[in-house]
């Protein structure tokens, strides 16, 4: 057996340590250059990251964040359970990456009814890790350099970030409210886009619209005149719309959701997003969808491809058995989509009581998990300061969950910052919770109520 000659590699650096006394490692490596990517400027902070560390530290009650308290369905536990003892071991390993194929052929299926048209399921439907991640595969795959985005006011927070990081400039359009004038509680209908302002942000530059219906924080189901206005105007401008309707089935009072990739002239250019964590009351399991023609999927195939390429496959096969069971039971009673918004729509009329009793008037929600409500008469337990950037439902969310122990965000985190002062008197609560958290914070609010009275 041969042996090289000479001193060892490490003899070599042992000796050399010895003799610097370690100083060639103990000073520390100063980068003079920047290490932050330029589209990452002004989007560092999130408000997620903030008032969940708050309601972790001092809620009793969270109404904060959007997600249920209750467990998911049944049966989707039990598909579950069935996925991961069966004796398929290949559902522990890589499925397809653009969607697992029992998954992709249901919601294609399901589609087809929802849309009246024929759907290929390999290559008008991708799953994604949670609607999230279509939403980042739409912008990073449609938007270029300079590309103008519409979003629509009050918007989900992370639309705005999103269209920055693609490079894009995103445009912004409010939905402003109508009061009505009989004293009844507003509604969410009551917030309507103005026509004329709408269609002054369509230029040259506009490559897209965001539409949410229903809209999150508000609650607002797009009326279908609503949204022939906004396809007159993409069609008319060769606009594209990214269409996220992940509560899609979080509809109440008999209202019907509308989507408007079925409005003529919209196939060709709508991206559909949907999402299982919505859908089924498991966003835990940050399972999602886009639906749409190849031409627009090819390309978030592409980003999916290079970033994620592949999401949990145990998690896509439960949720494919769970949709070939809703397909089986469409339209009727026992179908969980039938059944879910009406429980919620219980919730919904249990908290808009609360809240209406203890004078902090709420906007009743025709969707969605969430509902907004004016906290105009308690501003005199946290008065303004004039001194401070902070948009003042900010300041009193975080008053109200340090000393009442409720959690909530405020409104002024769904607009843009040009915008986010001119509706601060509004906070958002999440009603998708047990009758037992509900009734918690009808407590606190009652309490608190009283607090005021014998001051």
């Amino acid at each position: 057996m041969l042996r090289r000659a000479g001193p060892s590699l490490r003899h070599f650096l042992l000796e050399r340590n010895s003799s610097a006394g370690h100083s060639s490692y103990s000073r520390e490596a100063k980068m003079s250059r920047p290490v932050q990517a330029r589209r990452l400027e002004g989007i560092d902070k999130n408000i997620w990251v903030e008032f969940v560390k708050l309601a972790a530290t001092y809620s009793k009650v969270n109404l904060g964040q959007g997600f249920p308290d209750f467990p998911a369905p049944d049966f989707l536990r039990e598909a579950l359970t069935r996925t991961l003892s069966g004796g398929n071991h290949m559902l522990h390993q890589y499925t397809r990456a653009f969607g697992h194929p029992p998954l992709v052929k249901v919601l294609a299926q399901f589609f087809e009814k929802l849309l009246g048209r024929d759907l290929d399921p390999m290559t008008n439907v991708m799953v994604t890790v949670g609607a999230y991640q279509a939403l980042f595969c739409c912008f990073q795959a449609l938007v270029d350099e300079g590309d103008e985005v519409i979003i629509i006011e009050p918007f989900f927070d992370c639309y705005e970030p999103m269209v920055k990081m693609a490079g894009g400039t995103p445009v912004f359009v409010p939905l402003r409210p109508n009061p009505p004038k009989d004293g009844k509680l507003m509604s969410s209908a009551d917030w309507q886009l103005d026509p004329a302002e709408l269609a002054s942000k369509f230029s040259e530059r506009t490559k897209a619209i965001v539409l949410n219906s229903p809209n999150n924080p508000l609650g607002k189901v797009f009326s279908r005149g609503e949204l022939e206005l906004i396809a007159e105007l993409c069609v008319k401008h060769d606009v594209l719309c990214i269409s996220d309707e992940v509560y899609e089935w979080l509809v109440f009072d008999g209202k019907q959701h509308t989507r408007i990739a079925s409005l003529q002239g919209m196939w060709e250019r709508t991206v559909i997003i949907g999402s299982a964590g919505k859908t089924f009351s498991a966003t835990g399991w940050k399972v999602g969808w886009v639906v749409g023609p190849d031409r627009l999927l090819q390309h978030l195939r592409t980003v999916h491809q290079n970033s994620v390429y592949h999401c949990a496959t145990i998690a896509q096969e439960a949720v494919a058995q769970g949709f070939q069971r809703e397909l089986m039971l469409y339209g009727k009673p026992e179908s969980y989509f039938v059944q879910l918004p009406k429980e919620l729509q219980q919730k919904r009329d249990w908290l808009v009581q609360s809240l209406d009793g203890v004078g902090m008037k709420p906007i009743i929600p025709e969707g969605t998990y969430f509902l907004v409500a004016d906290i105009s008469p308690f501003k005199s337990d946290v008065p303004d300061d004039p001194n401070s950037d902070e948009p003042y439902d900010s300041r009193f969310a975080k008053w109200m969950v340090k000393n009442k122990g409720l959690a909530a965000i405020p409104l002024s985190a769904f607009y843009s910052e040009a915008h986010k002062n001119n509706y601060t008197n509004f906070i958002r609560f999440c009603f998708a919770k047990e009758e037992a958290t509900l009734k918690a914070a009808s407590d606190i609010l009652q309490k608190w109520k009283q607090e005021k009275t014998s001051s």
